[in-house]
């Protein structure tokens, strides 16, 4: 079984038209600008990096878990506003991940959860690849575990 993995961040494409935006503009959107006060604390989705002191980011609500299935969800996520998208290689873990308490869920082929545990981000590579033995595992999805907020998914590489 293949257990080489791959973490897939948000394409920025999916928030391009709101970057121009203005907070009130944004209202209909239930997003905000916002400027990031500690580091950590404002990971992005799309660059998988910490928000710099300073640095503006856009708070947004995000389906990311958009399928036909009752885990079907949503939730808020940070954009950097000049994020350049991730491109991690094979096995890779981006720091943004190796800091924080992680709820990690494997999903079958139908989207359903059929496992989920937590870690702290030093043991993340170790349960990625423990859930990536199970064949029914199609895909996982990182969250920080005490938010509750997605960070990325994980692929067989």
């Amino acid at each position: 079984m293949n257990t080489n993995f791959i973490i897939k961040p948000i394409e920025k494409s999916m928030f391009s038209e709101y970057l121009n935006l203005n907070d009130q503009q944004l209202e209909k959107f239930n997003a905000k600008w916002l400027i990031a006060d500690s580091k950590p604390g404002f990971p992005c989705r799309v660059s998988l990096k910490e928000a710099e002191i300073g640095e503006r980011v856009l708070l947004i609500p995000h389906k990311y878990h958009d399928v036909n299935s009752p885990y079907k969800a949503s939730g808020p996520i940070f954009i950097r506003e000049y994020a350049v998208e991730a491109k991690l290689n094979i096995n890779e873990i981006p720091e943004i991940l190796t800091k924080r308490l992680l709820s990690v869920r494997a999903y079958s082929e139908d989207s359903i959860m059929i496992h989920a545990e937590t870690t702290l981000g030093s043991g993340l590579e170790k349960i990625i690849y423990h859930q990536l033995t199970d064949p029914n595992v199609k895909y996982l999805q990182v969250h920080n575990a005490n938010p509750g907020c997605f960070n990325c998914t994980v692929y067989r590489a």
